[in-house]
């Protein structure tokens, strides 16, 4: 019944679904709205066009909108308009812009020394539809391909003379892994038949790793047949026929055993119970002791882990432990999984992919940690149970808070630790880890991200662009300056500049001073005059091949865009800050930077959930204890990232959205504590 339900999986259902699955995601990132403009943050999505608006209120829509055009070739529009909004037609696909009440000023990049102004009371620009409007087709990839497709795909592929390795290797595991069902059924009938009492907790561990070895060969001999290494049509059938055959020979074996278990026989250290007592040389029965002179120093109770402790602790070790294993083994699989092409076709080495996993391993014991805690929390209380230990307690006078004070104690101390992993590990190990998988992947290495957005504000109103920036040298390359009057909302000047740099300069005082320097540009001012009682724009152009130009600090310009799972809170909290100054929407950073704190306490809060939880349930044995926690795992992370997404868009505080999960299942821990029977 299984290989008959992976077959229609893998050849009917999976195809249609992975198809499905690839469109709607596709719809949901790629959809844009109105409410995607957000207030002093430049829009970029636009081609060609940036679009900064300085506030937004909800009766009268945009104020103070700023736009640069750039869609025509060798010159740059700008304006600047009092009022404005975006009108949406999603039956027509047409996107607007309007502006009301402003100016616009035209520069040629080859002809500087012309100019075009202008002003409009109403203006409609038609925006690109495409940057709102998501694609109605997703090209399809080869495992959303049926079998058909496939092999009409590799007939392309083998008549343009393209090697068709994906599409063949596709083909054979739509059937391989369907007969996969019969192979570990027969390796688990080999390794459960036997007389062993170890439960269903031992039971899991060991067909845990029987999928490990199966997915890592998988997954190997896939790596193998797309690096050309091994034929395609065969690489799926690799693993079933070597497990196969230990399946087969290992039922043969139990059959000729007489079921004889699988033992593992251990060295024992030690003197056993029956060895002689230690004899004193020279002593018989009448023999004289020596004298013996005894300090009797006053005992003092330290405090210190009772019997009861020690036992408890004991069982959520060994659980916790196997735990842990068996989900970074997990995390390994999946990235193994996800590398093992680039390692067979020559893009990583052994080497390089041994230092990922070293460097990303932190981050993943950082992920597993509160799953491990809560498991383990949930299958000693559950084992307690069962075994009636808990009523035995409760009778000695022991009640559920003191016998759970151990787990309690691990919990917080597991915290600390990833409090600890989070602000002295993981920003080193995540960027080294990021660095080593760009270069596996592929990837263009990049190391001061945030100056690709090429446009920032300034701390006094100020908006510059550029080209480049080189944080090293303190150099711009292709400066502009737009010089605003916040107060009238109108462009006051204009710079230009080839280059900008930073250099000594030498005046009164001795000490050298360093400013900004300008050369090969011009600039452009902005004033009015007023003739016969009529007001008039004058524009001044002024050519120049040096010229000292107000900057910000270098310091300003050199905020990298790293992920916040590669800075620690001060980093973050830093970053933040100086991100706000040059007008960009931190937001999402405040989610994450308030994240760093509420998430290192989720292994308490699991832990109080657990133990009440554990209580009810214990009876129905340690495996159903493992799908409950990972059940409530995953509705905490649910939970995480729906918080987290409602708390990026601005719908709640940053705050809130951070701590709401931790909130919620505390209410729960809480409510549970409090009425479970002690």
């Amino acid at each position: 019944m299984a290989t008959a339900a992976t077959a229609y999986v893998m050849i009917v259902a999976l195809p249609n679904a992975n198809q499905t699955f690839r469109e709607i995601t596709f719809n949901v990132i790629a959809a844009k709205a109105e409410g995607d403009v957000k207030p002093r943050v430049f829009f970029v999505d636009f081609p060609n066009r940036v679009l900064y608006v300085r506030d937004i209120q909800p009766a009268t829509g945009w104020r103070d909108v700023f736009l640069a055009d750039a869609s025509q070739p060798d010159q740059t529009t700008v304006y600047l308009a009092r009022q404005g909004r975006l009108l949406i037609d999603r039956a027509q696909r047409t996107v607007q812009l309007v502006l009301e009440n402003g100016t616009r000023h035209t520069t040629f990049v080859n002809r500087p020394e012309e100019y075009e102004p202008g002003s409009f009371q109403r203006l409609v620009l038609n925006m690109d539809a495409d940057a709102v409007f998501p694609r109605t087709e997703v090209v399809k990839g080869v495992p959303e391909m049926t079998i058909a497709e496939l092999r009409l795909a590799a007939a392309e592929h083998r008549k343009n003379g393209v090697p068709a390795y994906s599409e063949l290797f596709m083909i054979q595991q739509k059937f391989s892994l369907p007969a996969a069902c019969l192979v570990l059924a027969l390796i688990g009938l080999g390794l459960g038949a036997s007389n062993r009492k170890d439960g269903k907790l031992a039971s899991f561990a060991l067909g845990f790793g029987v999928i490990f070895v199966y997915y890592v060969l998988l997954y190997s001999a896939r790596a193998a047949a797309l690096g050309g290494r091994l034929s395609p049509s065969l690489a799926p059938w690799v693993v079933n026929a070597l497990l196969g055959a230990a399946g087969i020979a290992l039922v043969a074996w139990r059959v000729g055993a007489a079921d004889a278990p699988i033992r593992i026989t251990l060295p024992r250290f030690g003197r056993g119970r029956d060895a002689a007592p230690p004899t004193v040389p020279g002593g018989g029965a009448g023999a004289r002791r020596p004298v013996r002179l005894v300090l009797r120093i006053p005992h003092v109770d330290w405090p210190r882990p009772r019997l009861l402790d020690l036992y408890v602790a004991r069982q959520y070790l060994s659980v916790f432990g196997l735990s842990f294993v068996s989900l970074v083994g997990i995390f390994y699989i999946s990235t193994f999984i996800d590398l093992a092409d680039k390692l067979f076709r020559g893009a990583a080495t052994t080497g390089m992919l041994l230092r990922f996993f070293y460097f990303q391993t932190p981050q993943f014991v950082y992920y597993v940690i509160p799953l491990s805690a809560l498991v383990a929390s949930l299958v000693t209380i559950g084992l307690l149970t069962k075994n009636s230990e808990l009523i035995i307690m409760r009778a000695c006078g022991v009640s559920l808070y003191r016998s759970a004070a151990p787990l309690l104690l691990f919990a917080a101390l597991l915290s600390g630790v990833l409090f600890e992993l989070q602000e002295r590990v993981l920003a080193g190990t995540n960027q080294e880890a990021a660095r080593l998988n760009g270069i596996m992947r592929g990837y263009p290495m990049q190391t001061f991200g945030v100056f690709n957005r090429r446009w920032m504000l300034g701390t006094h109103g100020d908006i510059y662009r550029y080209e480049y920036f080189d944080p090293r040298l303190n150099q711009f390359s292709q400066l502009s300056i737009f010089h605003l009057n916040e107060s009238a909302w109108r462009l006051d000047s204009l710079t230009y500049a080839l280059e900008a740099s930073l250099v000594r300069q030498l005046g009164t005082d001795p000490q050298p001073t360093m400013t900004w320097e300008a050369r090969k540009g011009w600039s452009r001012e902005f004033t009015t005059a007023t003739r016969r009682k009529v007001v008039r724009p004058v524009v001044t152009y002024t050519p120049f091949a040096r010229r000292s130009v107000s900057l910000e600090q270098p310091s300003y310009f050199k905020t990298d865009e790293p992920e916040a799972d590669r800075m620690t809170y001060a980093q973050l909290k830093s970053y933040i800050s100086q991100l706000q100054a040059s007008g960009y929407r931190v937001v999402p950073y405040l989610v994450q930077l308030q994240r760093k704190i509420a998430f290192p306490f989720v292994t308490l809060i699991m832990t109080l959930l657990a133990v009440p939880f554990a209580v009810t349930t214990g009876r129905r044995g340690a495996l159903y204890g493992i799908g409950v926690g990972l059940v409530l795992a995953m509705i905490y992370w649910t939970a995480l990232s729906v918080f987290g997404a409602i708390g990026a868009g601005g719908a709640i505080s940053p705050m809130l959205a951070a701590w709401a999960p931790n909130i919620l299942f505390s209410a729960a821990a809480l409510y549970m504590v409090l009425t479970v029977r002690t």
